[in-house]
């Protein structure tokens, strides 16, 4: 697949099936360090998405007196 093809889902798809090959542990080492890269690049570009969408709905978020939403908080789940 073309990484034009490849948006955030098509991507965090990938990187399921890139993680769940390395799990199973049956990968030769060659192959495995090459699923490696690919992962690590699927990270970055989810990343990036993740980072354009978060701007996105900052833009979209603001107000005229200011932007509506403060910082994005991580909140942990019990």
């Amino acid at each position: 697949m073309k990484k034009d093809d490849m948006n955030f889902e098509k991507s965090l798809a990938r990187l399921d099936e890139v993680v769940a090959a390395l799990e199973h542990g049956d990968v030769p080492l060659d192959q495995a360090l090459a699923l490696f890269e690919e992962g690590t690049k699927l990270v970055k570009s989810c990343s990036s998405m993740l980072d354009a969408a978060e701007q996105r709905v900052r833009i979209l978020s603001s107000g005229k007196d200011g932007p509506v939403l403060d910082e994005f908080t991580a909140t942990e789940e019990a």
